[in-house]
């Protein structure tokens, strides 16, 4: 194998990382490494301001400028996390050319990229660990906890099976059975060059 970490190691990484940002946030130098393990742990922690800050979001009580602020910072890490995508995917693209892995006559193009299943990954991870505080939540009825645990549950598979998912590709891949592709996203709404509100507010100047 040509991808030199172990899938098992990353995931299990994430979940840990939910619980350890909960009470103290990463430190710098942590997340600035190069290696792929960083980079998922970068997109990770996007992930996880984001999901606060959807949190934040949906506060009825918050003042329209709060709002208005924290809907900005969420239309940032947003874009932030699709570039955090494509830089996994690129960094496997990279070590695959690197090592000249060649693509077998009937090798395909897998519908979601390494890098989208790790995304996937880390939300779960996110949902996992909140799921769980309903759980263990003081002053909640039994029934509350029921359907928690039951959707518990749930996200345990899903993990389960994504994990599967990421594992079969990344080999498929490293056999040269799959390829790989990375496209820009183009996320037009943060281009002033793009979106028709941006380019004629820099027009009228």
């Amino acid at each position: 194998m040509v991808f030199l970490f172990k899938v098992s190691e990353l995931l299990e990484k994430q979940l840990k990382e939910v619980l350890q940002w909960h009470f103290k946030s990463p430190e710098t130098d942590h997340l600035e490494t190069s290696d792929f393990p960083s980079l998922v742990s970068r997109q990770h922690y996007v992930n996880f301001e984001l999901w606060h800050q959807e949190d934040m979001a949906r506060d009825p009580d918050a003042p329209d400028s709060k709002i208005a602020a924290v809907k900005r910072a969420i239309d940032v890490l947003n874009q932030r996390r699709n570039d955090m995508i494509e830089q996994m995917d690129q960094y496997l693209l990279n070590v695959l050319q690197k090592n000249n892995i060649h693509y077998t006559e009937n090798a395909e193009m897998n519908s979601e990229t390494p890098g989208s299943i790790i995304d996937r990954l880390s939300i779960n991870a996110l949902k996992i660990y909140h799921m769980d505080e309903e759980i263990q939540r003081p002053n909640v009825v039994d029934e509350h906890r029921k359907k928690c645990s039951v959707k518990l549950s749930v996200l345990n598979d899903q993990r389960n099976d994504l994990t599967k998912s990421l594992e079969t590709l990344l080999a498929d891949l490293n056999n040269g059975k799959k390829r790989l592709k990375v496209y820009q996203q183009m996320k037009m709404y943060n281009d002033e060059n793009l979106n028709p509100i941006l380019y004629q507010k820099e027009k009228n100047k």
